[in-house]
């Protein structure tokens, strides 16, 4: 059974900077394609960072530059780390697992979200 569990999100104000956490149990996140997605009030989630099986990372393009995503495979938990913190990065933060092989394999896979929210 595929376990994802996010940790970290709290509320900061404009300028700090928080490290999110992702432990995954049931599945490999360095053998698989990794991300994180985050959701405001009234919009659509949408993807901030992914990192694929073989370490290539992509940003979307109002964090780069602030925000880096990185895995720890002996404890097999994924990292977000933010710097420069601003309003509009508030949202719940959710950790996304696609098997490499997918749709043969079954997923994606989510975890339930962690708050972020940032005041002005």
């Amino acid at each position: 059974q595929v376990q994802l569990v996010e940790s970290g999100g709290r509320l900061v104000q404009t300028g700090e900077s928080l490290r999110l956490s992702c432990g995954a149990s049931g599945i490999s996140l360095a053998s698989n394609h990794d991300a994180w997605y985050r959701q405001a009030p009234g919009k659509e989630r949408e993807l901030v960072a992914g990192i694929t099986r073989g370490g290539i990372t992509t940003y979307t393009e109002s964090v780069k530059g602030r925000f880096s995503i990185s895995r720890d495979d002996a404890s097999n938990t994924m990292f977000l780390h933010m710097d420069g913190l601003q309003p509009e990065d508030t949202g719940v933060y959710y950790c996304n697992v696609r098997p490499f092989n997918y749709p043969r394999t079954p997923g994606p896979y989510w975890g339930p979200g962690t708050q972020v929210s940032v005041s002005s």
